[in-house]
C-alpha cells in the first residue's frame, strides 16, 4: 500500500525556517513522480514544487528563490526545505505520489508561520 506519510510542520517565526518530509512505501518510488501543494485557509490548493522525470522544479511564484524540492530515493523519502519563511506561507502542505495508477496523497501537515 503506498501512503505518503508527511512530517516536519509546526509553528515557526517570519523568517524561520523548516523542513517538511514525505515518507512513502512503494519499489517504484524512485520513478514515481511526487509534490509538494499547500492549502492557505480559504484558498485552493496549490502546487508548490515537484520532481519527475529525473529533475525537481519549483512552480509557485511566491517561493521561488526560497523553498527547495528533493528527494532521497534510498530513503524513499522527499523534502520541501521553506527557508525566510513568511506569514502568506501558512497553510496545510501535502505531499502527492503520482503512480501509474492514481494518485495518493498524505494527511497533510500543517505550517504556520506567525510571531
Amino acid at each position: 500500500q503506498v501512503q505518503p506519510v508527511e512530517s516536519g510542520g509546526g509553528l515557526v517565526q517570519p523568517g524561520g525556517s523548516l523542513r517538511l518530509s514525505c515518507v512513502a512505501s512503494g519499489s517504484m518510488f524512485s520513478i514515481w513522480p511526487v509534490g509538494w501543494y499547500r492549502q492557505a485557509p480559504g484558498k485552493q490548493r496549490e502546487l508548490v514544487a515537484r520532481c519527475a522525470g529525473g529533475g525537481c522544479t519549483v512552480y509557485a511564484e511566491s517561493v521561488k528563490g526560497r523553498f527547495t524540492i528533493s528527494r532521497d530515493n534510498t530513503k524513499v523519502t522527499a523534502y520541501l526545505q521553506m527557508n525566510s519563511l513568511k506569514p502568506e506561507d501558512t497553510g496545510v502542505y501535502y505531499c502527492n505520489l503520482h503512480t501509474d495508477l492514481r494518485d495518493y496523497w498524505g494527511q497533510g501537515t500543517q505550517v504556520t508561520v506567525s510571531s
